[in-house]
């Protein structure tokens, strides 16, 4: 399932980016999201690569790669994108006008997008978004339009049906010299000065929402408007307020210079010529006008005006290539910083390999000269293997169950197995197939050498069956000093184990260490870990002499035994005292 959800990955991203580097930084952002697992981060460096709208899909295609924890908030993170057209209806004269901005057209080699709302206006009421492509309007495809084309189709009609499609980029382009550039709605500025946007449909200028308005003059009594009207060039053709007279009615009213008069009674100003404007303006004393704000303000502007408005608009041209500037060299930076991990990880495999390839080959040079000196061991000795280490088999080991054990005041069995019963328990173990002691055991990673010090250190697993019957005594705050093993009874799991004896000292259960550990702390662990699950417990123990075991420990007159001894009852019915504790499982 993975496999084939990065192989279609894969042929998405073949699909649709073209620039190798593109595609190896789209890799990297991945790979170093999955170590660092920083989903805002992950989004904001995807919207550097993914930096067009034919390459949104790409955003779906990664997905599956989220894990599920993080979809949610990666759905919430990435541009909201839909397929389906939505279709919503304007009217053109409303006084607050169609509340709108659009950018775009066929010389931009791009589709018409909303790129502003008047917050409240028509089209926001209606649910149109930043970011949404027209695709029709007035039943007419615009795919082909240039962008004045399309404001003199909104023209055309009072109520004006739009059709759109939300993709959550904006073009941005000033002139048809320069290179289209893409921009997602939450870090699009709008460009002030670039004389391509539109509210209420018509062509705004100097960045300020343009907005059509309605204005009611009486000239019963007055001298006139007090107002001169011109006709606009070819490329922005309407009839244009030139001047406007301080105090006169038209001042009062609002009109101000560069307001574009778009109907005049009913009658629509926006193919008339300056003479048929200039008839109907004087065929009434009553004059409703309705007109856009600013539309060809740059119509009429002072050679100081332009150059203050140029001005700005390099400024903001400025500014906007600054952040440009400052989005490629973070971007530099990150992928500088991505080569040198890259070169670090690389460095650290190559040194890991190397060292892997020296231990191997001390590990060959060391098998080397064992199969040598065993091949000369055999040469001068004749036998095929070496002798196996004996074993030493404590007194304290019980014999077969018809034997009868004759105790001291301690508790301490002194009848000895003879030879060949001994060969036959070790034959007996053989032949349960386990080894006693794990050789490959290293009693350094478990110890310090000061603990370890003297101390013949073995590992055994012993088989969870029935009880341990292991007894054990002593523990750091008793004149022993350490856990020593004080009885292992006949037939528990530690006699068939057959490797740990009387006087051996247990240092670790399980992969505790219990060194200095008291009684009681190791009497807990060893139940602990034998009642707990699986199948084995593991003992490290410190293989003692008999002797010297019973050397260690203090003779106790049979007087003085105390209230804590525990007893366990043997066979004949014999009661048997034993300083320490019987661990009974």
């Amino acid at each position: 399932m993975e496999r084939r959800v990065a192989r279609e990955f894969r042929h998405k991203v073949n699909l649709l980016i073209d620039n190798e580097a593109e595609k190896d930084y789209l890799y990297d952002v991945l790979r170093m999201y999955h170590q660092s697992m920083n989903l805002p981060v992950l989004v904001g460096d995807l919207k550097l690569v993914i930096n067009e709208p034919s390459r949104l899909p790409l955003f779906d295609a990664i997905r599956p790669l989220i894990p599920l924890k993080h979809q949610v908030e990666y759905d919430q993170l990435t541009p909201k994108r839909s397929r389906k057209l939505k279709e919503v209806r304007l009217d053109r004269l409303h006084p607050e006008g169609l509340g709108i901005s659009v950018r775009g057209g066929v010389e931009f080699s791009c589709g018409l997008f909303i790129s502003q709302l008047v917050k409240g206006g028509q089209a926001d009421n209606v649910g149109l978004q930043v970011g949404d492509e027209i695709v029709r309007i007035n039943g007419y495809s615009i795919s082909s339009c240039t962008h004045e084309e399309v404001i003199n189709l909104i023209r055309t009609k009072k109520i004006v049906s739009i059709k759109v499609r939300h993709v959550g980029m904006i073009p941005v382009k000033s002139s048809a010299d320069e290179p289209l550039k893409w921009q997602y709605v939450d870090q699009f500025v709008s460009d002030a000065g670039e004389g391509k946007g539109s509210v209420a449909g018509l062509a705004s200028s100097g960045g300020r929402d343009s907005k059509e308005k309605k204005v009611f003059i009486s000239l019963i009594g007055t001298k006139g408007m007090g107002c001169s009207i011109s006709s606009g060039p070819t490329q922005k053709p309407g009839i244009f307020i030139s001047n406007v007279k301080p105090g006169s009615l038209s001042a009062e009213v609002g009109l101000e210079v560069g307001d574009q008069i778009v109907e005049v009674n009913g009658v629509d100003f926006s193919n008339v010529d300056h003479k048929e404007a200039v008839r109907v303006l004087k065929s009434s004393r009553t004059l409703t006008i309705s007109v856009v704000a600013g539309a060809g303000k740059e119509l009429f502007m002072t050679e100081e005006e332009r150059q203050r408005e140029a001005c700005l608009r390099e400024q903001e041209r400025q500014e906007l290539m600054h952040q440009k500037r400052l989005a490629l060299e973070t971007n530099k930076i990150i992928k500088e910083q991505q080569e040198k991990e890259r070169l670090r990880k690389l460095e650290i495999s190559q040194k890991a390999a190397e060292e892997e390839e020296r231990y191997r080959r001390e590990i060959e040079q060391i098998t080397a000269e064992e199969e040598k000196f065993k091949k000369e061991w055999e040469e001068d000795w004749g036998p095929k293997e070496p002798p196996k280490p004996l074993k030493t088999v404590t007194a304290e080991v019980h014999p077969a169950p018809h034997s009868k054990h004759k105790l001291d005041v301690k508790g301490v069995a002194h009848d000895q197995l003879e030879t060949d019963d001994m060969d036959e328990v070790i034959m007996k173990q053989d032949k349960q197939g386990f080894q006693k002691y794990l050789e490959d055991f290293d009693p350094y990673s478990m110890f310090t050498p000061e603990q370890i010090m003297g101390k013949d250190v073995r590992l055994l697993r012993i088989k969870k069956e029935g009880s341990l019957d292991l007894a054990v005594e002593g523990g750091i705050d008793s004149p022993i000093g350490k856990i020593v093993v004080s009885a292992i009874y006949e037939g528990g799991a530690a006699d068939k184990h057959g490797g740990i004896v009387k006087g051996d000292e247990i240092l670790a259960v399980n992969g505790k260490i219990l060194i200095d550990s008291r009684l009681a702390e190791a009497q807990t662990t060893l139940a602990k870990a034998w009642n707990m699950g699986g199948d084995w417990i593991d003992l490290v123990i410190a293989a003692s002499p008999p002797k010297e075991y019973d050397d260690e420990i203090p003779t106790i007159p049979s007087s003085t035994v105390s209230p804590n001894t525990q007893k366990k009852v043997f066979e004949g019915s014999a009661p048997v005292y034993r300083q320490g504790y019987l661990l009974q499982l």
